[in-house]
């Protein structure tokens, strides 16, 4: 969750398995995910971690500040996405590092590590601008990487529901798999599997702001970034379909 002020894979070898069965790029983030925050509580002082939020947060006031300071705002320029690699405790990474080796994996395995940090970053981007757009004046701040796990878990949703095509082999004539199509927006809705993913996805994240009226509490989730960033996610993979062979 973000918080708010919160192509033929070569046989191994018998007998050898891979110590990992994510993707090389996908452990590679998580493990640069840990790295920042284990340098952040182990390594900063109180004092370096608010300069750290300060300087790498994403701080929708700054917009508001930049016309009287051009200065303040220039941490705009990364901050949409350095968010993303920012967390407010261990169970907040472990729980975005849970989700985004879920969902990243397909969509790097089918598309490569550029893509799959596109759709990441991008997203969480998005999510960045509407969480600015519904807190503008609040002073809330944003961290965390579920703006660009939750983009990975819309370009996934894309193909991860549709059947599998099977081909002919042109010499063998054995039956292979060669993959998933993309499903078109029309396909998202009939199929029963996808609109239903959909569907709880958006009620469930909608319904935050909702939560304090019912229980009384207040919760530090970003439901704006959530939203945003799948999507982005949706609408972005499809760039990225033509390098599926």
């Amino acid at each position: 969750m973000s918080e708010q002020g919160q192509a033929p894979v070569n046989p191994r070898p018998a007998g050898r398995e891979p110590v990992f069965l994510l993707p090389g790029d996908v452990t590679a983030v998580i493990g640069v995910l840990v790295a920042i925050h284990l340098a952040s509580t182990l390594v900063l002082n109180q004092a370096g971690q608010l300069q750290l939020v300060f300087w790498f947060a994403f701080q929708p006031l700054r917009i508001i500040a930049g016309l009287d300071d051009i200065s303040l705002a220039v941490p705009l320029i990364w901050t949409p996405f350095s968010h993303a690699l920012m967390h407010a405790g261990w169970e907040h990474l472990l729980v975005n590092a849970a989700w985004f080796a879920i969902f990243a994996t397909p969509v790097s395995r089918r598309y490569g590590a550029g893509p799959m940090l596109a759709v990441f970053f991008v997203s969480a981007a998005a999510g960045a601008a509407l969480f600015a757009a519904t807190t503008l004046y609040s002073g809330s701040y944003l961290i965390g990487a579920s703006g660009g796990v939750a983009g990975l878990t819309g370009a996934a949703v894309r193909f991860i529901f549709q059947p599998v095509i099977v081909a002919q082999h042109p010499e063998t004539g054995e039956r292979v798999i060669v993959g998933r199509r993309l499903a078109s927006f029309g396909d998202l809705w009939r199929d029963n599997r996808a609109r239903l993913f959909i569907l709880i996805w958006v009620v469930l994240n909608a319904a935050v702001p909702l939560l304090p009226l019912v229980t009384g509490m207040q919760m530090a989730v970003a439901w704006q970034a959530h939203l945003g960033g799948f999507f982005a996610g949706i609408l972005l993979v499809g760039a990225f379909e033509r390098r599926v062979e």
